[in-house]
């Protein structure tokens, strides 16, 4: 005693409070505070008393409780938490009466029949910290509990929590009713598709006035994924319930039955804000993809559509690439429809001959298992595009009709697959069907903006029709929203063609320079290279360009460019490209 009517000691502090509680109150004064007289009468004063601890006070929403041993303080939480959920089920999910509880393990001050003290203030911060259903419980509370009982807890890490001034560690239970989504227990089973959960952005500037901000890049970037029909996308209104709350991603990834988790921060200092993003494996907690955006925060509407966008676009290939090594990880007899697909697109983003005949097997066994998926239609139209654009086919025209029946049945299998409209428009470019491949490339970007390959084909077929001006804007906007696209080289070669034909040589020099450099760049890339420097008069260099585009493939030449630029719809476009080529030395047959 330190002083007459004063107590320190050790024990154990339970902290409860029900969730929703002004909501429940504001629909059902009556009826709430009679069921919750109930629950507490028949259901959480008998496990309290059973478990030898005692309800230290009450609260309109919660109470506080105490016991001299810490196994039976946690039995009782989980118990209560339990018979809570089975006594409720039958009940609608918003009418439900569901509580979070806390439990610590520390020094408290008794007084009377009041406690104080950084005991019960640590078991009233993890009791914040829990999910609806679910309990938090110290690290203290985690290390004599554990193989004690039958309940599992995960590792939240060190928490910083509110007038506490050291971190506290934090476990979370994971049994029954600790899932954040009303109505379901326990793991949710994946899609069969790529899944993501879009985590609330974390303001850390300090100021609520930007919660607003960092909240609206989160709403963003989930409305741009959801428009992807290949990406099975988490509803906000699920992501949502994890704001302000420290979160294990392997435990949100299980609970919300997702294969990738995206978190961030917003940090705002004076008139720039810095935004960081990361793409999580939960199942290895590895970084799929990390970028850091800096920006003058001019217009802050403007600032969070063009980040949210450009998170979306980095991303997306990250995905796809994780996607494929996922699938080729697999043993062949465990493929499905969406692993041979992948395995698929794996082999075209060689761009070899060799890939896309194997990209097509894939994608046939693929439909083989599932004749409606579209996806695999569409990208099988896609290899034979390639065909006739790289000159791996002896009959371009036939291989196209090919491509364009692929590409027209996948749209009908799903009319607002992106992909599949992407494909015909593709297909059409080539086939110089000009006005009706824009057509269809538009309707691919107004079901998704954000989708570099559609703005690389608009691009691609606004180039060849001869209307280079227009295509530039479409051509940059595939590089800012897909930086690190598996296919960056053609984007900039399209370029340097676009710039060609303008006569801006040293534009298209630059450019076609810097596709050459790319990972998996084609043999059309040395073309523009050694056309540019022939027009340019650096002969020698125009010559050494020539070389290395034999040693590629030994059958270019001035026929092998008529043959395969037949889709440009200026025959004096092609003889001005013939010309560069012919200065660089490049032989006519």
């Amino acid at each position: 005693m330190s002083e007459e009517g004063v107590e320190r000691k050790l024990t154990t502090i339970l902290a409860a409070d029900v969730v929703g509680y002004s909501r429940l109150m504001g629909e059902d004064e009556a009826g709430t505070l009679a069921r919750l007289k109930s629950l507490r009468k028949e259901l959480v004063q008998p496990k309290i008393t059973g478990g030898r601890g005692r309800i230290v006070k009450l609260m309109g929403d919660g109470l506080l409780a105490e016991f001299p041993s810490v196994v039976e303080a946690v039995r009782c939480a989980v118990d209560i938490q339990q018979d809570l959920a089975g006594r409720e089920a039958g009940l609608p999910d918003e009418g439900q009466i569901r509580l979070r509880i806390g439990v610590n393990l520390g020094d408290i001050i008794v007084e009377g029949s009041d406690i104080y003290g950084d005991g019960v203030n640590i078991a009233a911060r993890l009791e914040g910290l829990a999910e609806p259903g679910g309990i938090c419980v110290s690290g203290k509370v985690y290390e004599e509990v554990r193989n004690k009982l039958p309940a599992a807890f995960e590792d939240l890490g060190d928490q910083k929590v509110k007038n506490i001034r050291e971190p506290v560690r934090v476990y979370r239970w994971t049994g029954a009713a600790a899932d954040p989504t009303p109505g379901t227990a326990g793991a949710l089973p994946l899609p069969d598709k790529p899944s993501i959960a879009v985590l609330p952005f974390t303001n850390m500037s300090g100021d609520p006035e930007q919660e607003y901000f960092s909240d609206g890049i989160t709403d963003d970037i989930i409305t741009l994924l959801s428009r992807y029909r290949w990406i099975f996308v988490i509803a906000r209104s699920s992501t949502f319930t994890y704001k302000d709350k420290p979160v294990n991603v392997k435990v949100v990834a299980r609970e919300l039955g997702v294969r990738y988790v995206l978190e961030g921060s917003v940090r705002k200092s004076r008139d720039r804000v810095r935004i960081t993003a990361q793409l999580i494996d939960p199942t290895t907690t590895g970084h799929v993809w990390a970028e850091r955006y800096d920006r003058q925060l001019d217009d802050v509407f403007d600032v969070q559509d063009e980040v949210a966008e450009a998170i979306v676009g980095a991303m997306e290939p990250e995905l796809i690439d994780a996607e494929h090594q996922r699938a080729t990880r697999k043993s062949p007899e465990s493929l499905d429809a969406w692993d041979f697909y992948q395995r698929g697109l794996y082999c075209m983003y060689r761009f070899t001959k060799d890939g896309f005949d194997e990209a097509r097997r894939n994608f046939d066994r693929s439909t083989q298992l599932d004749p409606n998926f579209s996806p695999a239609y569409a990208a099988s139209a896609e290899t034979r595009f390639h065909d006739a654009l790289e000159g791996f086919t002896e009959e371009p025209a036939k291989t196209l009709d090919e491509a364009l029946d692929l590409a027209k049945r996948a749209v009908s299998l799903d009319p607002k697959d992106t992909f599949a409209h992407f494909a015909v428009g593709r297909v059409q470019s080539l086939r110089r069907e000009y006005e009706e491949s824009v057509a269809e490339l538009t309707a691919a970007l107004d079901l998704n903006p954000s989708f570099a390959q559609a703005h690389l084909g608009l691009g691609f077929v606004l180039t060849m029709a001869g209307r280079m001006q227009e295509a530039i804007p479409h051509l940059e906007k595939a590089v800012r929203l897909s930086p690190r696209d598996p296919r960056l080289w053609s984007f900039l070669n399209v370029r340097a063609f676009a710039h060609h034909l303008m006569g801006q040589y040293e534009d298209a020099l630059e450019w076609a320079n810097k596709a050459v450099r790319q990972p998996n760049a084609g043999h059309w890339t040395n073309a523009h290279v050694a056309a540019a420097l022939g027009h340019l008069g650096r002969i020698d260099e125009a010559k050494a360009a020539v070389g290395e585009l034999l040693r590629r493939n030994p059958e270019f030449s001035c026929s092998f460019v008529r043959k395969y630029r037949f889709y440009v719809k200026s025959s004096a476009d092609v003889e001005n490209y013939l010309d560069g080529l012919r200065l660089a030395g490049l032989p006519e047959i």
